[in-house]
Formats: C-alpha cells, structure tokens, sequence
C-alpha cells in the first residue's frame, strides 16, 4: 500500500461537509480490499452510530445488536462528504 495518501483536506471537512471531505484515494478493511471498489462492500457505508455533533446516538449504534433482533444504526455513505450526517439502517445489512 502506499504511504502518505491524501484521505481528505482536513480532519474537520470529514464530518462538517467541506469541499474535498469526500476520500481522495482509496479505504482499505482489515483484510486489505478497498472498500470503494470492492463487490464485498456493495453499500460503502461508514457505520458509526453518531450523532452529527460526534455524541452517541442512543440506541441507534447497533450496540447489543444480535441478529435475531431488530435493530437501528447509524452509517453514512463515504462519498457523501459528511462522516456523521448519519442515515438510518437496519443493524443486520452487510
């Protein structure tokens, strides 16, 4: 992988939506695929169960979850320039 790669132009354009707060190169998972092109990550979500403020979204982080339940998170597209904006969706979606 290389090194140095701009992912965005400033820690705060990742969650307040400024230009370029969209990812510059690519993300890679723990098991090295990059979830921007990978057909594993058919959603591309960054799930974080935050409110836009960075405060915890009371049960809406999936926290607890199990999959013989229903549950809500918070995840946003990482396209979208806005790390916490937070859309709804349900715990169990890849």
């Amino acid at each position: 992988r290389l090194q140095g790669q701009l992912l965005a132009k400033s820690w705060s354009s990742l969650f307040e939506g400024q230009a370029g707060a969209a990812p510059q190169g690519p993300i890679y998972s723990f098991n090295g695929r990059n979830v921007l092109t990978d057909p594993l990550w058919p959603q591309r979500l960054a799930w974080h169960g935050s409110t836009p403020r960075g405060g915890q979204a009371r049960r809406r982080d999936c926290q607890g979850w199990r999959s013989s339940g229903r549950g809500e998170g918070l995840a946003t597209p990482l396209g979208e320039g806005r790390l916490l904006a937070g859309q709804r969706h349900n715990c169990s979606e890849a």
